[in-house]
């Protein structure tokens, strides 16, 4: 039977916290709920050409709490971005009022 030092000896990567991948800041159209949920509706960014892209119809895959004790929500999305289906994540920073989006 395994046990917790075998678990720490070989290749599993612990989650330091910190987000990975490209992160665009966002500005994010947000429905608020009766019931204190937050659901994004949809966004605009600055794409890598200086273009202006609104991304809409986001699908809300799964929704996750805080950043290494940094109040924030992480909602793991899919939406068509470039006429392509994409995978992202938004992330709502609580105390900063901010929205970004990984990808």
């Amino acid at each position: 039977m395994p046990g917790f030092a075998d678990a720490t000896k070989y290749g599993i990567a612990v989650d330091s916290g910190i987000p990975w991948g490209t992160m665009f800041h966002i500005a994010c159209s947000t429905w608020f709920t009766a019931t204190g949920k937050v659901m994004p509706q949809y966004f605009k960014f600055e794409d890598d050409n200086g273009d202006i892209q609104t991304v809409r119809d986001i699908l809300v895959k799964y929704t996750d709490k805080n950043y290494s004790g940094i109040p924030s929500r992480e909602y793991g999305c899919e939406a068509v971005i470039g006429g392509l289906i994409r995978e992202f994540k938004l992330i709502f920073y609580l105390e900063a009022c901010k929205w970004v989006m990984l990808v």
